[in-house]
């Protein structure tokens, strides 16, 4: 995520990513969707699930633990019936939101580096500070990869919070995090966001709006996003060892599309999108 640097250069880096912090904290249309989703999702939802599961009949979950593949299913069947609805639910079923919420906020916020910038009318000031390109670039990175992996470590703390809390007077004993949800968190979590990073600066550095960089970066962040739900409850049911060779395969991709990005970014090309 940092390519080499003077002293100077950080300096700059980090003067170009406090601006855009700054912009950010100010645009009602990216804060906005980047509080109440993850609140939404990693709060709320996970609330609802455990009072439910506190009621003297908890919903039966059974037939649907059964349908679930047998590494899955066969530990939750041997759980007494009350604790089953909390365990799948909030131990499996809402990991996918994980990856969903880094990836989601890092897209919004890499749609607004610097197509942002054209609707402010800022690109051109920007553009003719004394700043390697390549610098700049990783500024615009930062910028967006550090709110995003922040607010879903953030929400992943609070996720926490509320799932042991409300399951505890059910299952007296703490569901999360365990070793795995700590390797989904705080390493396959921070790649998927820097891989659509990757995508997102790119199409942002092409786009005229914010508007339009969301619409073209959906085309790719849209799959991208399906293919992190379909696999991310997966992760639960592997090995250690495999769980990190997932997230190191993730950072490769991720790291060779940034590499490619800044390759490609220079002030001409941008220039000429304004």
């Amino acid at each position: 995520m940092t390519a080499p640097t003077t002293p100077g250069r950080t300096d700059a880096i980090r003067a170009i990513a406090a601006k855009d912090f700054t912009a950010v904290r100010r645009s009602k249309g990216v804060i906005i969707p980047m509080l109440i989703v993850p609140f939404l999702l990693l709060v709320v939802l996970p609330l609802g699930v455990g009072l439910a599961a506190r009621n003297a009949h908890p919903p039966d979950v059974s037939n649907m633990v059964r349908s679930l593949p047998g590494g899955l299913a066969t530990p939750i069947l041997h759980l007494p019936p009350r604790e089953r609805l909390v365990t799948l639910v909030d131990g499996y079923l809402l990991a996918p939101l994980f990856l969903i919420v880094p990836l989601m906020l890092a897209a919004v916020l890499a749609a607004d580096a610097f197509a942002g910038e054209k609707e402010r009318k800022t690109l051109e000031i920007l553009l003719h500070q004394p700043v390697p390109d390549r610098d700049l670039f990783f500024a615009k990175l930062l910028s967006a990869f550090i709110p995003a992996v922040a607010i879903s470590w953030i929400g992943f703390a609070c996720f926490a919070v509320v799932v042991d809390v409300t399951a505890w007077p059910v299952t007296h004993h703490l569901l999360v995090p365990s070793k795995l949800w700590l390797v989904v968190i705080f390493w396959v979590a921070p790649a998927v966001a820097t891989l659509g990073l990757g995508v997102m600066v790119r199409v942002s550095a092409r786009a005229t709006s914010t508007q339009e960089a969301n619409q073209l970066g959906g085309a790719v962040i849209l799959p991208l996003i399906f293919l992190a739900v379909g696999q991310s409850t997966g992760l639960l049911l592997v090995t250690l060892p495999v769980a990190v060779g997932i997230g190191a395969g993730v950072w490769l991709i991720a790291l060779w599309l940034v590499a490619r990005g800044a390759r490609r970014f220079t002030r001409d090309r941008m220039s000429r999108t304004i």
